[in-house]
């Protein structure tokens, strides 16, 4: 299994201030901590306000074509770009995608895990 995860879980705020917590122990014990990538929502319709079918599939483009501009990433998903800028704005700051130096967008990540635990 790749250590490059983004874990999204639907779980209470309880269960992520729990892992919060054992981390600092661990920091504060002089303990090495495992470095995590998460997101975090309280409820189903919480999650699928950002993660709508549109951003799947648009996530599943860039891993399989790899790094594009939004331009041709639109062109690829015959989607206007303005909308697709927008998705891409959005899951940009959810830290689902990042930019290289030449502004193309691609996905950092190795796998994404999403449970409803």
């Amino acid at each position: 299994m790749s250590d490059n995860i983004l874990r999204i879980e639907i779980q209470p705020a309880q269960t992520a201030l729990a892992r919060f917590g054992e981390a600092l122990t661990q920091l504060e014990a002089k303990q090495p901590v495992q470095s995590y990538a998460g997101i975090g929502f309280e409820s189903l319709p919480q999650f699928i306000e950002i993660f709508t079918p549109k951003r799947w599939e648009l996530i599943a483009a860039l891993k399989q074509t790899g790094p594009s501009s939004i331009y041709a990433l639109a062109k690829n998903l015959r989607r206007h770009y303005r909308n697709v800028h927008k998705d891409v704005t959005a899951l940009t700051e959810w830290m689902v995608l990042e930019k290289d130096e030449q502004g193309r967008v691609f996905v950092p990540w190795d796998e994404i895990d999403v449970r409803n635990d």
